[in-house]
């Protein structure tokens, strides 16, 4: 029996909007994909992209389960008036292979 691992909801704590930016007709559009509320951390660490450029990373955003099913995160969250950008997204997975939860770094 393969089993899925509790996700600790009592984290579950900021409010967030996350807006993904999708190729238009007139350009790039906005689409808000969640607004509910996640585990933010503020905390700050640096990176190297693939140019091996130095990446100031400024916060972390955790998600229950896969808040866009099938597709990448490309764009924006919005807490409380204030935005980042989306760096990188991860979905990892259960032992059973669903999403346990999605992770947004933010820069």
């Amino acid at each position: 029996m393969v089993m899925k691992l509790p996700f600790p909801d009592w984290i579950l704590v900021t409010p967030i909007k996350v807006y993904t930016e999708i190729d238009g007709e007139d350009g790039v559009e906005e689409k808000l994909i969640f607004d509910d509320k996640c585990n933010f951390s503020e905390k700050s660490r640096t990176t190297l992209n693939e140019q091996r450029q130095v990446v100031e990373l400024t916060g972390k955003a955790i998600f229950k389960g896969d808040i866009y099913p099938g597709q990448l995160i490309k764009g924006y969250i919005d807490l409380g008036g204030i935005k980042k950008t989306i760096y990188k997204s991860r979905k990892p997975r259960n032992p059973d292979g669903s999403i346990f939860s999605t992770e947004l770094d933010l820069m």
